[in-house]
């Protein structure tokens, strides 16, 4: 149990530490290639979700977050000897608290990841954290909880 949250730790730590360096060392709003076409890092404010729904809504964000927060801990209990369930939760709890600090601290997200070759959102390692997450859970959920959730 100890190393999923140990997990955990380490990818809001890194997460934190990038977003840091990204609003100290890049522009507000300027890009910096990475991988020419295909990746840059760009600083970007995000006070909303991916393509700026719910912008300015910290207050929505808030109750998100402790919703899914209490719910993480909630399926936490039934994730014993399920290591890829408890993985994706453990990547889910990592990017929600990641944002959450943002939100807290400074009314926005910082985001980094931009993808040169297709128009897509902005993204942080909060936001692959918690897709990576949903999809751990749901393909363990999909493919090898073979009592259905009935305990």
């Amino acid at each position: 149990m100890i190393i999923y949250l140990i997990l955990s730790a380490v990818l809001i730590v890194a997460d934190q530490l990038l977003k840091s360096w990204v609003a100290t060392n890049i522009a507000l709003n300027t890009s910096h290639t990475l991988i020419p076409g295909v990746l840059s890092f760009t600083n970007l404010r995000n006070d909303g979700a991916a393509w700026s729904m719910f912008s300015g809504q910290q207050w929505f964000f808030y109750i998100v977050t402790i919703v899914a927060l209490i719910v993480v801990a909630f399926l936490w209990r039934d994730s014993k000897n399920k290591p890829m369930y408890r993985l994706g939760l453990a990547f889910i709890l990592a990017g929600a608290i990641g944002n959450f600090i943002d939100r807290l601290h400074q009314q926005y997200v910082v985001d980094m990841f931009q993808t040169d070759f297709i128009n897509f959102p902005i993204f942080n390692i909060a936001d692959m954290c918690l897709t990576v997450g949903v999809i751990l859970v749901a393909v363990y959920i999909i493919f090898f909880d073979n009592d259905g959730g009935k305990q």
